[in-house]
C-alpha cells in the first residue's frame, strides 16, 4: 500500500503539468481567432437609399484576399454587384464590393472570410433598398 501512495505522489506533479499544458494549448487555439465582422455597411436589416454604392465589412482579424469574398444578390437571386469584392491593400481587415444600381427591394449580403491564420467564417444578412430612406 505504501508503494502505491508513493507512486501516486510521484505522478501528481507530471499530471498537473500535463493538465496545465493541455489548458494552455486550448487557450492558444482560441487565440488563433476566426475573422468576425465588427462593422457592416449597410448594417443588417437597415433601410438604405437605392443610391447606395458599396457594401463594406470591417473584420477583427486580417483576411486572405484571394479566398475572402462578399456577394450581394437581389430578391430574385440576381447579382447586385459591379465586380468582385476586394480586401483593402492598406487594411487587410476591410473588405468591400461595389454595387450595381439598386432598385427598391431586399438584398442579401453573403460573405466568406478566411483569416490570415487559415480559419474560415461565413455569414449573411439582409438590407432593404428604398427609393426614399
Amino acid at each position: 500500500m505504501m508503494k502505491t501512495n508513493t507512486r501516486l505522489k510521484q505522478l501528481r506533479v507530471p499530471l498537473a503539468h500535463a493538465l496545465v499544458a493541455a489548458a494552455t494549448l486550448c487557450a492558444m487555439h482560441d487565440a488563433l481567432a476566426h475573422a468576425h465582422p465588427q462593422h457592416l455597411t449597410p448594417a443588417a436589416n437597415a433601410s438604405v437609399p437605392v443610391t447606395t454604392q458599396e457594401v463594406a465589412i470591417e473584420f477583427d482579424e486580417g483576411l486572405e484576399p484571394a479566398f475572402s469574398s462578399i456577394t450581394v444578390t437581389a430578391a430574385d437571386g440576381k447579382p447586385a454587384t459591379r465586380d468582385k469584392s476586394v480586401v483593402s491593400a492598406s487594411d487587410d481587415k476591410h473588405m468591400s464590393v461595389e454595387l450595381a444600381p439598386l432598385t427598391p427591394g431586399v438584398y442579401t449580403v453573403s460573405w466568406v472570410a478566411i483569416a490570415r491564420d487559415g480559419h474560415r467564417t461565413e455569414g449573411r444578412y439582409n438590407f432593404d433598398a428604398v427609393a426614399k430612406p
